[in-house]
């Protein structure tokens, strides 16, 4: 099946690395040479702001999930091809799942986990199978990935860990499974 919409769960902060929001706005360009739709959370703010932002400049398209609780506080981005407002947080984790093919996680808080763990769980549990990507920016994500390993390792997951998460260091590594 072919990817034509993907969700990023990422920051609305920016982090203290500088590659993470180089590699939010390579995955943006990347987003557009594919004709992959953008779907995020919705803030005009930090790493998800960045991505938003190139994919916008480059002519792509964006739909951004927000709930009202966030509408002020993260920024609505007010640029975006559509901006769906949201009663709360569960309404917008469904709605984008509903909407992608796949979710790539770039860097970010307990946000960004909180919607990987809930994809996740969906994915084990068989509520959906899309594909799930980690892009583990200057080893952001190492330290959970071997958390995860531990998960495996002592018998807690069904299956392997790359069953379910695909890892990459870098966003231009995505392309390969676009295609």
């Amino acid at each position: 099946m072919p990817i034509t919409a993907l969700a990023v769960f990422c920051g609305s902060k920016k982090g203290n690395n500088p590659l993470y929001v180089q590699h939010a706005q390579a995955l943006g360009k990347i987003f557009v040479q594919h004709n992959i739709m953008l779907i995020y959370g919705g803030g005009s703010t930090g790493i998800m702001g960045a991505i938003a932002d190139t994919v916008m400049e480059n002519n792509g398209k964006v739909t951004g999930v927000i709930p009202k609780l966030l509408v002020d506080w993260e920024h609505q981005h007010e640029n975006l091809t559509e901006l769906l407002v949201v009663d709360d947080m569960h309404a917008r984790k469904k709605k984008l799942y509903e909407l992608c093919d796949a979710a790539v996680i770039l860097p970010g808080g307990f946000g960004t986990l909180d919607e990987l763990f809930e994809m996740l769980t969906w994915n084990q549990l068989s509520i959906h199978n899309k594909p799930i990507y980690i892009i583990n920016s200057a080893g952001f994500y190492n330290s959970l990935i071997d958390h995860m390993r531990n998960f495996e390792k002592d018998g807690f997951l069904y299956e392997k860990l790359e069953k379910r998460i695909i890892i990459l260091d870098d966003p231009s590594a995505l392309v390969q499974y676009l295609l």
